[in-house]
């Protein structure tokens, strides 16, 4: 498997692209099998490169998940990761900044979390929640906007300098869907603790989401750490989706498994 394959979902640098143009279905003719549910022989090739990655020590892996409320970032974790070892792999949620947090550089905050070597993170929204809210709420002015863009390109790039592959993707869920989802939240007594007033109120500024997502994707959007807009309509498209666009990233890593420190027959069993 190749990258190649998702070169239609992966957005060009400085690429002047609509989100609305873009299907959030797959084609039917995505999968080979003609089945969206991630198989058996997929899972098994995600563990085998997660259990390198984290023998070997060498290379660390940061998935960056993005989208709006109900988009699937939380399902996502659950039905991909669910086959691989809990041992080097972390979900790392992020919320609006504390305190502390806004006393600090925007990225302060993400610095800690990012993978070590060996280790496998997958971001919960993340750096970039500091450039799409403040931007739909016009906190920051164009020149600052600007500037923590390019602190990002120049952050991912330093993590790519040190052996961190950044994969970033972005759940791309129609208005229409989101409402059913709300609502099924709503209905569901054992979902309504997600529910928060800023799901209604983002809601209502979608078309201003949209473009800032449109903006900040294409500003960001680089060779080394390009994104990807993963349709999310249906869940098993999208779960399967990312599970083989993550296979296909890591498989491009060039993972090898570490020398033994002991040599064959240098020690019998009794």
């Amino acid at each position: 498997m190749t990258l190649k394959k998702f070169a239609p979902w992966k957005i060009q640098a400085a690429d002047k692209f609509s989100l609305a143009a873009v299907s959030t279905h797959l084609p039917k003719d995505s999968f080979g099998d003609g089945d969206a549910k991630i198989t058996k022989s997929l899972f098994d090739r995600l563990s085998k490169l997660q259990t390198t990655l984290y023998a070997g020590k060498s290379h660390g892996l940061l998935l960056v998940l993005q989208g709006m409320d109900t988009s699937g970032k939380d399902g996502v974790i659950r039905q991909v990761f669910s086959h691989v070892s809990p041992l080097g792999v972390r979900a790392q949620p992020f919320a609006a900044p504390s305190e502390e947090e806004k006393h600090h550089d925007f990225l302060w905050r993400i610095h800690s979390k990012l993978p070590a070597k060996g280790e496998m993170v997958i971001f919960n929204r993340s750096h970039y929640e500091d450039v799409l809210v403040p931007q739909v709420r016009g906190w920051l002015k164009p020149p600052v906007l600007q500037k923590r863009l390019e602190h990002i390109r120049n952050f991912e790039a330093m993590m790519m300098d040190e052996g961190i592959t950044v994969l970033k993707c972005y759940l791309h869920i129609s208005k229409a869907e989101q409402k059913k989802r709300l609502q099924a939240r709503l209905d569901d007594p054992q979902k309504q603790w997600k529910l928060q007033a800023s799901d209604f109120e983002d809601r209502k500024l979608w078309p201003t989401f949209m473009k800032a997502y449109q903006q900040t994707l294409s500003a960001t959007s680089t060779k080394e750490a390009p994104w990807y807009i993963i349709p999310a309509d249906d869940k098993s498209e999208r779960d399967r989706f990312l599970a083989e666009l993550l296979v296909a990233t890591m498989e491009g890593m060039n993972l090898k498994m570490p020398k033994p420190t002991l040599k064959p027959g240098s020690f019998k069993l009794s």
